[in-house]
């Protein structure tokens, strides 16, 4: 139960930090804003470090770095993804593959699922779909390029968390900043290989910093989540993450909840009550 909190919490993190990222990009380019929001998420996780103790062996070396790796891959990926569009077609796309490629990788390493857990999650796969699509039918249908980028999308956000969990449990907050270290370093050397590219406008510097921070939250999170649970339940739950995001731009920007994100919240609420019982 702790577990299924804890994927909770790091599902609206990441939603929130999603949102701000979002409208950060809005404001300047994206890696200018990932420019604030990936030291911010490091410098949180190097101030957790006294708290919660980090080791560095050097398994902890590895798959903070693959994880590193895979957390820069999937920005550059899911924003590319969402630029060319469309966005309710090819968003669901990435959520479910950020979610499912867990899912198995819990399973092939032995998990078990009882019948409410068998239940749910399928529904839970559901919700993530219906949530993160945007509304209407009659949207054009995405190139084969685009299709491939968010499939790429997905497999890299579903990367980084399994490499995440994959790291020793006894390692701390240890894989976390490697990873974020990593991820940073590799942001930095994109933008000033296309600085020239950045354009002029300045980012949003409170808001990327704040996405940098709920990014670091949910990250610490997960990892707490997938070290107390099961992987397959403990993503699928994470990848709930658009919720979180529709909910803020309901508030915030007065945007439309469509009726089938409705939809997908409430089965999102059942395939969680279906979880918890597993």
């Amino acid at each position: 139960m702790i577990a299924l909190l804890l994927a909770l919490g790091s599902s609206l993190a990441y939603g929130c930090a999603d949102f701000l990222g979002g409208l950060g990009a809005r404001k300047a380019h994206v890696l200018r804003t990932v420019m604030i929001a990936a030291p911010a998420s490091l410098t949180v996780e190097l101030l957790l470090w006294p708290f919660l103790g980090a080791s560095f062996a050097p398994a902890t070396l590895a798959w903070g770095a693959a994880s590193g790796v895979a957390s820069a891959a999937a920005f550059a990926l899911l924003y590319r993804t969402l630029a060319i569009g469309p966005m309710n077609v090819l968003s669901p796309v990435t959520a479910l593959v950020s979610a499912m490629l867990p899912v198995g990788v819990g399973l092939v390493q032995g998990e078990r699922l009882g019948t409410a857990g068998l239940i749910g999650l399928p529904l839970a796969l559901a919700a993530v779909v219906l949530v993160s699509a945007g509304h209407g039918t009659g949207a054009a249908r995405p190139s084969r390029t685009a299709l491939l980028l968010a499939f790429g999308a997905g497999a890299a956000i579903a990367l980084q968390l399994v490499f995440l969990h994959q790291a020793p449990a006894d390692s701390g907050v240890g894989p976390l900043i490697v990873g974020r270290a990593v991820s940073s370093a590799v942001t930095l050397a994109a933008a000033g290989a296309m600085y020239r590219r950045l354009g002029p406008e300045r980012p949003a510097y409170a808001m990327s910093a704040a996405a940098g921070v709920l990014d670091s939250v949910a990250n610490l999170l997960f990892l707490m989540a997938a070290r107390g649970g099961d992987l397959a339940v403990v993503a699928v739950i994470t990848a709930l993450y658009p919720a979180g995001t529709v909910l803020l731009a309901r508030g915030v920007l007065a945007e439309r909840v469509h009726r089938g994100q409705l939809l997908g919240l409430g089965t999102a609420a059942v395939a969680v009550g279906l979880l918890a019982l597993t």
